[in-house]
């Protein structure tokens, strides 16, 4: 079956020239590809970021290896195969990554299927696909590119620069800084989830805020960040968000968070700058996460979170303590089987 990944035609030699790698082997070695040690065929690239890895190199049938400082390799045909060592081998694939990215090319202009209200302003500089729409009183900044099916609502501003992949939706009153990524359904300014309960059952709360996204924010693919009942929900300068995530009414997120797939953000939670957040976390409304906290993946956060700190576990505790409280489990555990065995 034809390989439908992208390619490249380079030999080791022009590549570690790239790369400003060292090169051990062979330099003529042509790369057509790059592939994971286990997976690589003969012409693919791979790499080896620590010597946890190294010892596959030697099974792996890939022609050259990017590999970091200080891992040792085993022994290899240098007549057929070749090493390139340098500082990171995960930064240094990131080059590669780079010239791999296939290069798309879109025209300024209006797709004749788009819907643009008449009250909208397009710079003519912006990009507009089949079928995007862009409601009343909206500004499309320049270079903006609104791929099919996007839908723009009424007063929203897209900035320089960004990017909305198809079926993203920006609703009323959003707006989004330079050089945003909307990845394919992200749902930017739905209405939060707010209820009141009455006599007559749950009364609907009006959510009548917007969400800011800051410059250089990337939003995952069915991610939802509602508007705030009041007021904004905020995300700061160069956050990465994940695909599948949920943030809810009055969040105020800093700058430079990454936060990943499939966690829950309940309202009102403040995040400060530098946070990572691992996978399926889940945070209570109210709760502030301090500068440059870490949660570890499907922890429950029921607490604030004081800045610089590792937190983890269900309901959530520092690392450290979660740590000793496994150990003494364990611990409890094994005594409890030794009584077992001595009553019997």
């Amino acid at each position: 079956m034809k390989s439908l990944q992208p390619h490249i035609s380079m030999s080791a030699g022009d590549l570690a020239a790239m790369l400003n790698a060292r090169l051990v082997g062979c330099p003529t070695a042509i790369l057509t590809g790059v592939e994971a040690l286990d997976r690589a065929g003969p012409e693919h690239l791979t790499f080896i970021r620590s010597a946890k890895f190294a010892p596959r190199w030697a099974d792996s049938k890939a022609s050259a290896v990017v590999v970091s400082a200080g891992v040792l390799l085993p022994d290899f045909d240098q007549g057929t195969r070749a090493a390139l060592l340098v500082d990171d081998a995960d930064r240094a694939m990131l080059a590669v990554l780079r010239l791999l990215q296939p290069k798309v090319s879109l025209s300024p202009g209006i797709h004749p299927s788009a819907v643009i209200d008449p009250a909208a302003t397009i710079d003519s500089t912006a990009h507009i696909g089949p079928h995007a729409s862009v409601g009343p009183g909206s500004v499309i900044g320049a270079g903006v590119v609104l791929h099919a099916g996007v839908r723009i609502g009424a007063d929203v501003h897209i900035g320089q620069g960004s990017i909305l992949h198809p079926g993203a939706c920006v609703l009323d009153r959003c707006t989004l800084g330079r050089r945003c990524i909307l990845q394919p359904a992200a749902i930017i300014g739905a209405d939060g989830f707010g209820y009141l309960p009455g006599k007559a059952g749950l009364e609907k709360i009006p959510h009548v805020g917007n969400v800011e996204l800051h410059d250089d924010v990337e939003i995952g693919s069915c991610t939802c960040i509602d508007r705030g009942k009041f007021g904004a929900t905020i995300i700061g300068t160069g956050t990465k968000i994940d695909n599948l995530v949920q943030i809810a009414h009055n969040c105020r997120i800093g700058s430079h968070v990454v936060i990943c797939g499939c966690c829950g953000i309940a309202g009102s939670v403040t995040i400060h700058d530098g946070v990572m957040i691992a996978g399926g976390v889940g945070i209570a409304d109210g709760i502030t996460i301090g500068k440059g906290a870490r949660l570890a993946a499907q922890a429950g956060i029921i607490n604030d979170v004081p800045e610089g700190e590792a937190y983890c576990g269900a309901p959530a505790m520092r690392q450290r303590d979660w740590a000793r409280q496994q150990i003494a489990i364990k611990r409890l555990a094994e005594s409890a089987a030794q009584a077992r065995g001595a009553q019997q």
